[in-house]
């Protein structure tokens, strides 16, 4: 898909910061307003942008040390003087700043913002933590089941999000366990974005990249998602992402072990002007489809495909954690994304589509009409959502990505 070059307030306010705007950095120590926000787990290319991976398993060790620590005072910070607090754990660069400045003016609250480098990494912490310091988080789909079952999430009240009544029931009923529980906050598919002047035509299936041609050898970042990076090597050898058949998990882990010595390294790569897919020293690499159309905003020969073969189809949701002591205030902030002109400027500021069928009047016709951001249906035709697994799939799984990304 050639990405139609829209530009957008978001890229131009990033183009404007400077290099220190590489999304994780900087909001691990920025204010922006009375907003505090500090980052759990997404420090492998947060902190020096896209060139300096933590490798040293001590390093690692030593991290999530750290991460537990900062997770363990999240309770106490909440009883500190000063304003109410709602904290909200979340990828990094997925909320527009200014709508969490003017949620924290119309309620007089404070709002921090937890992030978390992958759905891996948050499953880790919210174990860790006990689902406790958290008082909204964003889940996947295919998680959202499990939240439910641990008891992690508070089953919502419709009487307080009102506005939940514009959301598309396709996307509220995707996913077992959303029903009640999970308000879709965007949805999408994932895809390769590559270069396409720094390789020889275009990348159109994933055997494009899980079997690389030789001058991309050596420029392929991976993403560090166990679902995603197995899922997607089934679905290169005509497997359902699903897969739970031994011999099926077997052969994409032989494709992925012989992939390996090409790939540059397992990480989602930053979205600001500093990525290495805009410096060039990455060529091809998984990617979300918003996210690709954000970073195509700091360099023209950016495209995006999404493959043949097929690919995942995934909603992510909000939830109200089990344990917040601030439910009223969750509630209150899930409806106010979900009034329809703010959730249209939502889904303007992050290059996704909206669940939320009332903001679709408020979208411009570029948004409305990008095949990236809202895929023809021949492409929603071919892809799939992560279903649950049995435990002896996900155990397999786990030897494999260990073995693969070790």
């Amino acid at each position: 898909i050639d990405i139609p070059n829209l530009g957008g307030a978001r890229g131009s306010s990033r183009a404007q910061a400077g290099p220190e705007a590489d999304g994780s950095a900087r909001r691990m120590t920025e204010q922006s307003g009375t907003q505090a926000r500090e980052c759990h787990g997404c420090t492998r290319h947060a902190l020096t942008g896209d060139t300096h991976m933590w490798r040293s398993k001590a390093r690692g060790v030593l991290f999530t040390m750290a991460v537990l620590a900062i997770a363990s005072l999240l309770p106490s910070v909440q009883g500190t003087e000063g304003p109410p607090e709602l904290v909200f754990l979340n990828w990094s660069e997925y909320m527009d700043p200014g709508l969490l400045a003017e949620f924290e003016r119309v309620h007089g609250v404070r709002v921090r913002e937890a992030y978390f480098e992958s759905d891996d990494d948050r499953d880790r912490l919210v174990q860790q933590t006990r689902a406790k310091g958290y008082d909204v988080a964003l889940v996947n789909g295919n998680m959202l089941e499990r939240y439910v079952r641990r008891g992690w999430v508070s089953k919502l009240d419709p009487e307080q999000i009102p506005h939940l009544k514009h959301i598309d029931s396709r996307w509220s009923n995707a996913f077992e366990g959303a029903v009640g529980y999970g308000v879709p906050y965007f949805w999408g598919v994932l895809g390769i974005a590559y270069r396409r002047d720094l390789i020889d035509g275009p990348l159109r299936r994933w055997m494009d990249v899980f079997r690389p041609a030789e001058a991309l050898c050596g420029r392929i970042v991976m993403m560090n998602q166990s679902r995603d990076l197995i899922g997607m090597a089934l679905v290169a050898l005509g497997f359902s992402a699903n897969s739970t058949d031994p011999g099926e998990l077997n052969a994409a882990e032989t494709l992925l072990m012989a992939q390996k010595p090409c790939v540059k390294d397992y990480y989602y790569l930053a979205l600001s002007e500093r990525s290495a897919l805009v410096t060039g020293e990455v060529a091809a690499a998984m990617m979300y489809s918003g996210d690709a159309r954000m970073v195509r905003d700091h360099h023209e020969a950016i495209d995006y495909t999404i493959p043949e073969e097929g690919t995942n189809l995934w909603v992510d949701y909000l939830v109200v954690m089990a344990n917040s002591p601030r439910k009223e205030l969750a509630h209150r902030f899930i409806d106010f994304l979900n009034e329809p002109k703010r959730a249209a400027r939502l889904a303007e500021y992050l290059f996704y589509a909206s669940p939320n069928l009332a903001a679709e009047p408020f979208l411009s016709d570029k948004h409305r009409h990008d095949p990236v951001i809202h895929p023809p249906r021949e492409v929603l035709q071919r892809s799939e959502t992560y279903n649950r697994l049995p435990p002896r799939a996900i155990k397999q799984r786990n030897l494999i990505f260990h073995r693969v990304t070790e």
